[in-house]
């Protein structure tokens, strides 16, 4: 999987070159990002001075703001399409790497289930999901060292927590807080789900097998066996929402609570007007982004699912390569 791509010379310009252009990418993004952050900060300060004291901006100095956000998104912009565009070439090639390899041992490779199914979806599923949740990854690493020093600083005056009392710099130790508690405990909730997910694809690959069959051979087909393997598949796939629900109950009431928690950390300083509005906005967004970096795996997690659940098909692909090879 990872060999055919990364250490084969035919891809190495693709596999390391490719990755190092979506590294950049990615940190031209937060750069930008960052100084959204920043005009946001800006703006609602001019906002709270000319409400405060009407007459006291000048129109165009408010026009000349909103003209420096639309270039900023139209940078961002930009930047995501190429980012896009060239993400869906590299991952086309670690399909196209892997593809060939598989092809290039098939007569050893045919007899295991769903061999097709493997080389022809799993290989494209496979890379898909890597470069998804790769980059994810990426960009959630990146935020974190760009932002956790701007909140820090913003956090400066900020240090009473609700029932707490004094903590210093309290909104960054309440985001790693409840992030690292979100993502262990979402994890123990969802413990079930790879293997549920792996019995699913198992299930769904024989279903499939035997309708292919069942197109060439009129010997193959009978009604009873059909209709046994979609029970099958019937009975994995209520077994998975069932888990799912559970799961999704945890997950999106967690995610809620992050919604309002800035406001509830921010709760005293805003009663005491110790910041501004532009100042509370920029640690609202810088801690969203915070969080929300912290959080990769728990907003990742059905994604992470499915990958363990490809990630084990093609595995026994490559184990049986090696079998042969022992012989």
């Amino acid at each position: 999987m990872f060999t055919s791509f990364f250490f084969s010379k035919k891809w190495i310009v693709w596999s390391w070159g490719g990755s190092f252009l979506i590294l950049l990418g990615s940190w031209i993004q937060v750069e930008i990002d960052v100084r959204m952050n920043e005009w946001f900060g800006q703006f609602y300060n001019t906002i709270q001075q000319a409400l405060s004291s009407p007459n006291s901006i000048e129109i165009n100095d408010y026009y000349r703001l909103l003209l420096d956000i639309f270039i900023l998104a139209g940078e961002f912009i930009f930047i995501a399409v190429i980012l896009s565009f060239f993400a869906k070439h590299w991952v086309f090639r670690w399909r196209q790497a892997m593809t060939i390899y598989f092809l290039s041992h098939w007569q050893e490779l045919h007899h295991i289930e769903g061999a097709s199914q493997r080389v022809q979806e799993d290989t494209k599923r496979f890379a898909n999901i890597m470069e998804s949740l790769g980059s994810s990854l990426i960009e959630s690493i990146l935020v974190l060292l760009a932002f956790i020093p701007i909140l820090w600083h913003l956090s400066d005056s900020i240090n009473i927590l609700p029932l707490i009392g004094k903590v210093d710099h309290a909104p960054v130790f309440v985001t790693i807080f409840f992030a690292l508690f979100g993502t262990i405990a979402l994890g123990f909730v969802g413990i079930k789900l790879p293997g549920l997910e792996f019995n699913n694809q198992r299930v769904e690959a024989a279903f499939r097998k035997e309708l292919v069959l069942a197109e060439d051979s009129p010997d193959r087909g009978e009604v009873g066996l059909m209709r046994g393997l979609f029970n099958q598949v019937r009975m994995n796939y209520f077994r998975l929402f069932f888990h799912y629900l559970y799961f999704d109950v945890a997950k999106f009431s967690y995610l809620q609570a992050g919604v309002i928690l800035p406001y509830v950390i921010l709760a005293p300083t805003i009663v005491a007007g110790i910041i501004s509005l532009g100042v509370m906005q920029q640690i609202i967004r810088a801690f969203y982004r915070v969080l929300d970096s912290f959080q990769f795996l728990v907003k990742s997690w059905p994604t992470i699912v499915e990958l363990i659940s490809v990630f084990k098909r093609l595995r026994a692909f490559e184990k049986a390569l090696k079998i042969q090879g022992q012989r």
